[in-house]
């Protein structure tokens, strides 16, 4: 199961007809080698802790300006309802999103901070990750974007696993007109940083790449490189998400085209052929939500997270498949959905410290021998 020279992922990413077919089977056989014919998802509940943020990216509808009627920082009381339903609802998986340093850029960031009694949006994010451990059952992943170690270390004291979108490494996509442009925090050395400092504090890390923001397919391929180089370096990348663009009428890039089914479908199996095998790899099924069981086709062994209770705040117009017949297209195609947790059971069960004791310690109360959710716990 060698990967990928780059010269020969180059020429694979633009794969058709028998081709496209033929790299898609090796894909899904270097999946079906490493992760047998069980499918994972994680039971999760969506908090959009602030959706103000200093960047601009062209294709977000999730952040909002100061002064727009959807502007919103959560309060603790929203929080932790928020949190409550998804623990009434089988989650396991308090995942909070929000937008990018806002306070840096905004006077009404900085205002709500000071009201709540935090000196910054990490700041605060760490008082919440830390009610919702204490107060509910959950496992918080924090997923803030680019961050320090410094900011790291402080946050990975609540989080079961942290996550972060390098998006694409081409600097090309920062220039005016372009995906980036406006957007400090998307610098492809400033989010590359954070994935290496996130592998020295043993982090159990989720990212990935977004097609369709106008990159090319040699820029997509760099980018799952560029992933695999560190992994290899500090093996903390537990999943990689290939995301594809969604049309929004309320974005700079609303007239974009998609990206098709058999776009995804290629540059997931380039994917899984490049990226070390141990790595997971995902693709979000509401964003194609007639077409997603061709991605276990392509070597997907991970829907990501699922929610019974929240929308996709990112993509508010694709609502989540039900478990059930997320089961039903994965059992179509030959495999068992099986639920996990935030953290993956190489990293809970490593004695290498990827995850603090009392988080260790309540993740190991929900699952079995495998690391896999319990069925006596499972939601499905």
């Amino acid at each position: 199961m060698s990967s990928l020279e780059r010269s020969e992922a180059y020429r694979l990413i633009h794969a058709q007809g028998r081709d496209l077919l033929a790299l898609m089977a090796r894909a899904a056989a270097v999946r079906d080698e490493v992760y047998g014919r069980v499918i994972t998802y994680s039971r999760k509940v969506f908090i959009p802790l602030t959706n103000l943020c200093r960047d601009k990216c062209a294709y977000c509808t999730f952040a909002r300006a100061p002064g727009d009627p959807l502007a919103k920082t959560l309060t603790p009381e929203e929080v932790l309802a928020i949190a409550r339903a998804g623990e009434q609802a089988g989650c396991k998986e308090a995942l909070f999103s929000l937008g990018e340093r806002p306070e840096l850029a905004h006077k009404s960031a900085r205002d709500a901070l000071r009201k709540l009694g935090h000196p910054s949006t990490l700041a605060y994010l760490q008082a919440m990750m830390r009610l919702v451990f204490q107060e509910t059952d959950l496992l918080p992943h924090a997923n803030p974007g680019a961050m320090t170690a410094e900011e790291m270390m402080e946050l990975r004291h609540w989080s079961g696993s942290m996550g972060m979108m390098l998006e694409n490494v081409s600097e090309r996509l920062m220039e005016k007109g372009q995906a980036h442009f406006g957007c400090p925090d998307k610098a492809p050395s400033r989010r590359l940083q954070t994935l290496r400092d996130a592998g020295r504090l043993r982090i159990p890390f989720t990212t990935g790449i977004l097609i369709g923001i106008g990159e090319t397919r040699e820029e997509r391929v760099d980018s799952l490189f560029a992933i695999a180089d560190i992994h290899r370096e500090f093996g903390h990348i537990q999943e990689v998400i290939i995301q594809n663009f969604r049309r929004k009428p309320d974005i700079r890039f609303r007239r974009r085209d998609e990206p098709s089914a058999l776009e995804m479908a290629r540059t997931i199996a380039a994917a899984r052929l490049i990226l070390p095998p141990e790595i997971s790899l995902q693709a979000p099924p509401n964003l194609t939500p007639d077409a997603y069981g061709l991605y276990l086709l392509a070597g997907i062994n991970d829907w990501g997270g699922v929610s019974p209770v929240t929308k996709d705040h990112i993509n508010p117009e694709a609502p989540w498949p039900k478990i059930e017949e997320l089961a039903a297209v994965t059992a179509d195609a030959g495999f068992a959905l099986r639920e996990r947790l935030t953290i993956y059971p190489r990293y809970l069960f490593d004695a290498k410290g990827y995850a603090p004791p009392h988080i260790r310690a309540r993740a190991l109360r929900w699952v079995d021998a495998s690391g896999l959710v319990s069925s006596e716990f499972s939601s499905y």
